[in-house]
């Protein structure tokens, strides 16, 4: 059985989780470290839910587990996986990289509850803004109360995102 390797980047909305995955992604590219990136927000978008799956767990897993056949058909064996919650699927998202003994990299990203405000009012320009930004405050607490031990949490406020990510990659060891 290979081993891989996983980078789970968790926060709320707007503490920059997509920004700094995609960071991470062009400081590997340009070390020439293999790896894939996935943002879990896409892996269940669908409406209605499925009856037997209202939070959306099984049909993550099971598209995650698609997308992971193939980039381990091509070779890979590091994925970087960003989703709200991610520090807490730990378990369902090892399921879905199944064929490999995993080493995980658990990130948490916060922000000052100014910055989430003002970097969602510069984001979100639809109806959503208002649900995003009570969302994101009620995710924070869950968040620090349930990361698994071992977490990295790293905070966001008045930092730029290279800094952020060059952070991310050495937790990670990558």
């Amino acid at each position: 059985m290979s081993t891989c390797e996983l980078l789970l980047i968790g926060g709320g909305s707007g503490v920059g989780k997509t920004s700094v995955a995609w960071e991470v992604s062009e400081l590997l590219q340009a070390a020439d470290t293999a790896h894939c990136l996935v943002e879990g927000d896409f892996l269940d978008q669908i409406h209605p839910a499925p009856a037997d799956d209202p939070h959306r767990t099984a049909i993550t897993e099971r598209n995650l587990s698609a997308i992971w056949a193939n980039y381990t058909a091509l070779g890979q064996r590091r994925l970087i996986y960003t989703n709200t919650v991610s520090v807490l699927e730990g378990e369902m998202i090892r399921r879905a990289m199944r064929d490999c003994t995993i080493r995980t990299t658990y990130i948490l990203l916060t922000a000052e509850e100014s910055t989430v405000r003002e970097r969602l009012a510069r984001r979100e320009i639809g109806s959503q803004l208002i649900a995003h930004i009570e969302r994101s405050l009620r995710m924070k607490g869950h968040l620090d109360e349930r990361a698994p031990a071992g977490t990295v949490c790293i905070g966001t406020d008045g930092r730029s995102v290279e800094e952020i990510a060059r952070q991310v990659v050495e937790a990670a060891a990558w």
